[in-house]
């Protein structure tokens, strides 16, 4: 099953994740930052297995963050 991996430290806030797939990206009204919707953080990583069906959609998601924080495993 695929996985979403986030490096949220490193989040500039941009939303562009938020804009492409808002069913699995929100931005925090704390500090701004995009959060991994169901995300698991585990030593300030953040990761959520996927379907299939959502794999295309994230693929997007990490390809378009300008800071490269977001990275999908198979």
């Amino acid at each position: 099953m695929p996985k979403i991996i986030h490096y949220r430290k490193k989040c500039i806030g941009c939303n562009i994740c938020f804009e492409l797939w808002p069913l699995r990206w929100r931005i925090s009204r704390k500090d701004g930052k995009c959060t991994l919707i169901d995300g698991i953080e585990k030593k300030g990583i953040w990761q959520v297995e996927i379907s299939d069906n959502e794999y295309t959609d994230n693929l997007r998601v990490a390809k378009a963050c300008p800071v490269k924080i977001i990275k999908l495993s198979i």
